[in-house]
């Protein structure tokens, strides 16, 4: 039987900005240290005293944003932006976001970043009551679940509709006098605030955003918390109390960039200590340089070469201008992002053992086409070393891996996935040596590795075990 989870999920980047003049600007620079993290659609919702307006559409930043007008429109001293990594659904304009919702009593702005795992259920209950949805992105829910509340109070109604979803979310909510930031009560998904100079308080998905627009980071929003920015300042709250971090594993592995920290911990300095303890739980490779896969696997291939006592070399030179091959929506798309983003340096690798250090394997694909490029400016041996577990299981909270079908982990052993990707030898990192290496031990979900789920599934739970042989677990 073929099993195939239809979810709507998305990874992408958020930023917004409260009490800076050139708010819109401001936020822009943001999501562009965030391109990362999204690339297929982006858009910004400006406040001015109290009137929302906005502009988004399909493409990277800077192309959405090429023509000043669509800024310099955007006034106004708060706003929030959005940079979209689509894992389903179309790709139309109508799932970009901000969301700018217009109703008779006033407006709203929301972006999300993460994926929910009762999509399907609440949807058909909102549409049985009269809900429209304009897209089919998951994100539009919280916005009606707010709108039916019951109470007159804004909070009560967010908070209640907060605790509605379930699944991986971070959220920013604008409305005419404040923007609020809610987290889901695993903290899949990061989020921090920072202040500037002038007092403006800046929040956004990665520590990064912060540094590029010169703020101080103030705090994480954390599992269950409601924060509220507004006049007065940052105002702390909570949904709920039943909380149990999580953070997503694959945000230090891959997702996230170097120079960001969450919940404390350096990503460069994570990945680093992924390559370190990778190399001593595999001491007998017998090679003669380390190479990285760049940029997401430099940092772990420093740290195997420093353990192993090999020299590191660039041996693979990547085109800085060509987007992530594994946010590629398609395999067509990714099999062509690998031929044009990277190149084997022959005069570094010929005739010598490579180790070749990635931070994941995903569908196999990729690693086949850098080992094939290796092999072809001479490698003599290419040793394949890969900074976490065996990816073996879909994510459920915000990755674009949606089935065991496309997991080549899921359906080959390592010697298989060695013989498949043509290298000479294969290792994985362990799952306690990924936990080691990040420091936070079983605050990360490792569901991807180990098929134990932090949460139920809900929509995903009765279709997931009929269509598996394997049980779902949860802790």
């Amino acid at each position: 039987m073929t099993y195939e989870v239809k979810s709507l999920n998305e990874e992408c980047g958020l930023f917004g900005v409260w009490g800076h003049p050139e708010a819109a600007r401001l936020t822009y620079f943001g999501l562009h240290a965030l391109q990362h993290r999204g690339q297929e659609g982006a858009g910004i919702i400006s406040n001015d005293n109290g009137k929302l307006k906005g502009h988004r559409d399909l493409g990277l930043l800077s192309e959405v944003f090429r023509d000043e007008k669509h800024l310099e429109k955007l006034t106004g001293q708060s706003a929030i932006g959005h940079v979209r990594y689509a894992t389903a659904g179309s790709a139309s304009i109508d799932n970009v976001q901000p969301f700018l919702f217009n109703f008779y009593d006033g407006q709203l702005g929301l972006c999300h970043n993460g994926n929910l795992t009762n999509t399907r259920t609440l949807k058909r209950e909102l549409e049985s009551k009269g809900a429209i949805f304009h897209s089919n992105s998951d994100t539009e829910i919280l916005m009606h679940l707010i709108r039916r509340g019951f109470s007159t109070n804004l909070m009560d109604n967010v908070k209640s509709a907060l605790n509605t979803v379930k699944g991986g979310f971070a959220y920013l909510l604008m409305t005419d006098d404040k923007i609020i930031a809610a987290l889901d009560p695993n903290g899949f998904r990061p989020l921090s605030i920072g202040q500037l100079t002038n007092g403006a308080y800046v929040i956004a998905s990665e520590t990064c955003a912060l540094d590029v627009v010169g703020a101080t980071f103030v705090q994480d929003v954390l599992p269950g918390q409601v924060v509220t920015i507004d006049a007065k300042g940052v105002h702390v709250d909570t949904y709920t109390t039943d909380v149990d971090m999580k953070i997503c594993s694959m945000e230090f592995i891959y997702f996230a960039r170097p120079d960001s920290n969450i919940n404390g911990v350096n990503i460069h300095t994570a990945r680093k200590n992924m390559g370190r303890l990778l190399a001593k739980e595999n001491p007998h490779i017998e090679a003669d340089i380390v190479v990285g896969v760049p940029n997401s696997s430099l940092s772990a291939a420093s740290g195997f070469a420093e353990e192993s006592g090999l020299p590191y070399e660039m041996g693979l030179v990547k085109n800085q201008y060509i987007q992530r091959t594994f946010i590629q929506p398609t395999q067509e798309l990714r099999e062509q992002g690998v031929r044009m983003k990277l190149s084997g340096v022959r005069s570094v690798v010929a005739g010598k053992r490579v180790v070749m250090v990635d931070d994941s394997i995903v569908r196999g694909t990729t690693s086949k086409r850098i080992v094939k490029l290796l092999k072809e400016a001479g490698a003599a041996e290419v040793h394949v070393v890969i900074a976490s577990p065996p990816l073996a299981y879909p994510c459920f909270y915000g990755i674009d891996i949606q089935t065991r079908q496309e997991l080549i982990a899921a359906n080959h052993t390592v010697p298989e996935i060695n013989e498949i990707i043509g290298s000479d030898s294969l290792h994985f990192l362990s799952i306690d040596g990924l936990k080691d290496a990040i420091g936070l031990g079983d605050q990360i979900c490792t569901s991807y590795f180990d098929g134990i789920y932090p949460t139920p599934l809900y929509d995903y739970e009765h279709d997931y075990n009929l269509g598996l042989k394997e049980k779902v677990s949860f802790y």
